[in-house]
């Protein structure tokens, strides 16, 4: 009867939790929940119990002595033994889930760094046959009006080449780098529309060590000379300058009518892969008399900034440190259930007069409290705050 009882009501008790709180979802909740249905559900069930046993079988008492006190002590013995069954069980349920999480957790972030890997190979893979395409357009043109300098745009353009091929791979390269490389293909602009195209460069010196992604500004230039006319009378002006920590590409709007529509290849790769990096936006601004492309200029490659998110690794370490926390509460919640009945015998068998098992089951029973509210999330959300504050200085600096 005891073992039926106590072992299938605590079984019930936690299959019906684990389907309605999960403790995946909600660990603080279950925790609560579970701690006041096991104390409850367990003196409901040994009070049963010894009732049917001394009671009923045994005939050793009537109802009136059974519920009068006279087996206070064999009730709460015995609803601590009940209590070790149900901390089996509920900490069995708990690993159980938790091992599920980490493991679906972990197959999750698999996918989703593949996903965003995928992505952003595709995005950079666009660069390369993008930048070809339209430098054979211009030497095509200068072939015919200057073969000269059609010339001179081909050994030109095999240098730039050679950038776009070292740089193509990288998530970030310094302004500094991106500015060389700009300025390298403002000249052969230059070579094309001479007096027709007007370049300024205003970038402060503060932000050359800083990063941004690469060919993010030869897109933008591509995009000004493509979507804009140009000539000596009405030259194209097109400014590069920094602004509140960002890299500003900007042009006076002169709108030619567009003879086939546009690949849109440039801004929407620049804006995608700013959007796998940061979570900085970037920032498109069109007036009557201008359009404007604001870039995020980062300060550093802080390991939030990557693609990827957290490694298999690094999950697994954290569900293996969750589960020793776990663990290491249960494991207390068992020693108490245990060593406080026997400090009780103890002290009933040698000193009934002087109930000193209080303190110790008092003391003890405090600190367990203060375990399992650490363990299960109680003041977590404040340290976890406290320490995203902490990262987000040291990144600052």
């Amino acid at each position: 009867m005891y073992s039926f009882i106590l072992g299938a009501g605590n079984g019930l008790i936690n299959d019906y939790l684990n389907k309605k709180f999960p403790w995946s979802e909600a660990t603080t909740k279950r925790a609560v929940i579970s701690i006041v249905s096991i104390l409850i559900a367990n003196t409901v069930m040994v009070y049963f119990c010894n009732y049917m046993n001394f009671v009923v079988f045994q005939k050793a008492a009537t109802t009136e002595e059974y519920f009068s006190g006279k087996y206070g002590f064999v009730n709460w013995f015995t609803i601590n033994i009940a209590l070790l069954i149900s901390a089996f069980l509920h900490a069995k349920g708990f690993m159980e889930e938790l091992k599920k999480t980490s493991k679906k957790e972990v197959v999750e972030q698999k996918l989703i760094a593949k996903s965003a890997n995928a992505q952003f190979e595709s995005l950079k893979n666009q660069l390369d046959p993008h930048f070809l395409f339209n430098s054979l357009n211009v030497l095509s043109s200068l072939i015919d009006e200057n073969p000269k300098q059609a010339q001179k745009f081909t050994a030109s353009m095999s240098k730039i080449y050679r950038y776009v091929l070292e740089q193509k791979d990288k998530e970030l390269v310094t302004v500094e780098d991106e500015l060389e490389f700009a300025k390298t293909y403002c000249d052969l602009l230059k070579t094309r529309f001479e007096d027709s195209v007007d370049f300024v460069f205003d970038v402060k010196k503060d932000d050359y060590r800083r990063f941004v992604v690469p060919l993010s500004l030869q897109l933008l230039l591509e995009n000004c000379i493509k979507h804009n006319f140009a000539t000596s009378s009405k030259p194209l002006v097109i400014k590069i300058f920094s602004e509140n920590d960002t890299l500003c590409i900007e042009n006076n709007l002169q709108v030619r009518e567009q003879i086939k529509e546009s690949s849109g290849i440039g801004l929407s790769n620049i804006v995608q892969r700013y959007s796998l990096l940061t979570k900085r936006n970037v920032f498109i601004e069109k007036s009557e008399d201008y359009f404007k492309v604001k870039l995020p200029v980062l300060s550093s490659r802080p390991n939030a900034v990557s693609i990827l998110p957290e490694t298999k690794n690094e999950s697994y370490e954290k569900a293996q440190k969750r589960v020793k926390e776990i663990k290491s509460f249960y494991g207390n919640l068992i020693s108490y259930c245990l060593i406080i009945p026997f400090l009780i015998i103890v002290n009933i068998m040698t000193s009934p007069g002087d109930l000193w098992f209080i303190y110790p089951m008092l003391g003890w029973g405090i600190g367990l409290a203060a375990h399992g509210m650490g363990v299960f999330g109680v003041g977590k959300k404040w340290e976890d705050k406290k320490i995203r504050e902490i990262l987000e200085k040291q990144n600052k600096r």
